[in-house]
Formats: C-alpha cells, structure tokens, sequence
C-alpha cells in the first residue's frame, strides 16, 4: 500500500487526511478486488487492532462513495457492498449461497447491451449488470 497516494487521493477528493479514513483507504487498497460491507470494514479493522466505530465507518465509506473512491453495490444480500473505483467497466456475478462477487468484462455482452439500446433509439450512459448463481464451491458442496 502505498501511503503517500492515498494521501494524495484524499486530499484530491477535497477530504481531510484522518487516521480512520487512511486505514479504511489502506484496507480496500490491500484488497483491490473486494467487495466489502461496513461490517466487513469493521471486522477487519478489529483484527488488525484499530479501533474505529462503526458510525465512523459508515460515515467514511459514505463519504468515499460521494468523492467516487468507491464504488457501493447493493446485490440481493440487503446490505450495501463497496469496492475500490479502479476506473474501467465491470460486471458481478454474485453466488446465491456464500454471496462470493466474482468480478468479469465480456465484450459480446456489451456489445449485445448497444445493440439493443440503438435498436430502441436510446444511448447508453451508464449501466449495471448482476447476474445471480450458485459458485463452483456450492454446487460441489451441495453434491456431497
């Protein structure tokens, strides 16, 4: 991890440098690919023994939305996940039983999705796709 651009992309994002907000950053930018609820942030940060509240957390991840550090999901599980805004388009596939996020770009999809926005006379801006499924693990789990 890298302190000093962390430190930088606060401050780029008009937030004030804190203790909590570095360690919540340093947390997602050890784990790039993650999707992390604020329970997940707080349990993690209590087994690396720092001691921030969970309004905090709430509040901090809030705030990294809003300056588009990251990026908040709410997949079927009912509870808001975020993960680190790398830039770049990406779609989830989310397992149904353990709510493992598998991450994936597939061209052919996108290129189906305007097809059909032309079709309809619309531009696509923006979109999300989260496809829902039983993981690998699951299905062997499930056949034992």
């Amino acid at each position: 991890m890298d302190h000093n651009n962390n430190i930088a992309q606060l401050k780029d994002s008009g937030l004030k440098v804190t203790g909590p907000r570095l360690k919540i950053l340093d947390l997602f930018e050890q784990r790039p690919e993650a999707h992390l609820s604020a329970e997940d942030v707080y349990r993690l940060l209590l087994e690396d023994d720092s001691d921030i509240g969970v309004a905090t957390i709430y509040r901090v991840l809030t705030q990294f939305e809003q300056a588009e550090i990251l990026i908040r999901h709410h997949f079927e599980t009912g509870k808001a996940v975020y993960e680190l805004n790398r830039g770049g388009h990406h779609d989830h596939i989310v397992c149904v039983k353990c709510n493992q996020v598998t991450e994936f770009f597939d061209p052919r999809i996108e290129e189906i999705q305007e097809q059909i926005a032309t079709e309809r006379g619309y531009k696509i801006v923006d979109h999300s796709l989260y496809m829902y499924g039983v993981c690998a693990d699951c299905q062997s789990k499930a056949k034992k």
